[in-house]
């Protein structure tokens, strides 16, 4: 009978080669177990990338538009807040002017221009307005204030105005140079004439707000309420007629003015739904595109769980028979 052996070196290097094997797939099978996902990715796509690769750039695409959302979700979300301040002192001017025609009126000429002031700042502050570090109503112009102080306005709207005795024509005057490129446009205006480009929320969508200082609604608004400002001005010196004619005329122009930014708010609200709409069509779009990914190269629990605790088994046996092959001698052989 022939008998086939090996000698002590060659079985202590077959040995640790065995047992470098085994670690090695220990290692694997750890990584597939904590990752969820093959470690031999080229195995198992057999080499073709593409898929994969088209899967990837769609998520980082979508990743793209999570922050394109984001900040344009920040952003109408400012704007429909300062047009909600914006209008809400319209609405406060308006019925403070209009009150002029009730029997029990106690507000004086010069109380309805001191509230008519406030309400100037608290509109040209809420068309200040900033996020991000970003003015929402100076067009392109993102890094600066839009509008100059009520008292720069103020100054420049009386000059118009001096020496006007009747409402038809401080009305007028008032309203041409609102107008006028170099009238309020040029003097108060501080942001440029082209509108923000629209923002990119998806692949084929975009949000378009071409809403900046100078619209006509709004201007109208801090129109009305710069000549009801100065209506008391002593420089001015209009009668307390001319006074009670102007805020009765201003207050109805300013409840249309607040129906006109109503429909502003209404053109922002249709874009920020269409943000949110955008928002979560992305996040599925994202969520099945991972999914398909995972698919791809994802690796089964229970299997490798079951290989993992296999292998675990066949190293613990071959430490068994290292072990046991170290303390052979022929001493103990011959025992």
């Amino acid at each position: 009978m022939t008998l086939n052996s090996i000698g002590d070196l060659a079985r202590g290097l077959t040995l640790r080669s065995r047992s470098t094997e085994i670690k090695s797939q220990i290692e694997t099978l750890s990584y597939e177990m904590s990752t969820g996902q093959v470690q031999d990715i080229s195995g198992r796509l057999g080499g073709d990338y593409s898929h994969l690769l088209d899967l990837d750039r769609s998520i980082e695409r979508l990743d793209a538009f999570s922050i394109a959302t984001a900040e344009a979700r920040l952003f109408t979300d400012a704007m429909q807040l300062s047009l909600t301040t914006f209008g809400d002192s319209v609405a406060e001017l308006s019925a403070s002017l209009l009150s002029f025609e009730t029997a029990n009126q106690t507000v004086t000429h010069e109380q309805a221009s001191v509230q008519a002031r406030n309400e100037l700042d608290t509109m040209i502050s809420a068309l200040n307005t900033r996020t991000g570090g970003r003015s929402l109503y100076s067009g392109t112009s993102t890094d600066i204030s839009p509008l100059a102080s009520a008292e720069t306005l103020l100054s420049a709207l009386q000059a118009e105005l001096t020496g006007l005795t009747t409402a038809t024509d401080i009305r007028q005057a008032a309203e041409d140079w609102f107008n006028d490129p170099t009238g309020f446009d040029a003097v108060i205006y501080h942001g440029n004439a082209t509108a923000l480009a629209p923002m990119q929320v998806s692949e084929n969508e975009r949000i378009n707000l071409p809403i900046t200082a100078t619209d006509p609604t709004l201007k109208a608004a801090m129109r009305d309420a710069a000549v009801a400002a100065l209506a008391s001005d002593d420089a001015l010196n209009w009668a307390p007629v001319l006074r009670t004619a102007l805020f009765t005329e201003l207050g109805v122009d300013l409840a249309n003015a607040q129906d006109a930014t109503v429909n502003l708010r209404a053109e922002v609200g249709a874009a920020e739904a269409r943000v949110e709409h955008a928002a979560t069509r992305n996040a599925a779009a994202k969520t099945s595109a991972e999914h398909a990914r995972n698919e791809l190269i994802a690796a089964d629990p229970y299997e490798t769980a079951a290989r993992l605790q296999t292998i675990q088994f066949q190293l613990e046996s071959l430490y068994s028979v290292t072990v046991r092959n170290a303390n052979l001698s022929l001493v103990n052989f011959l025992r």
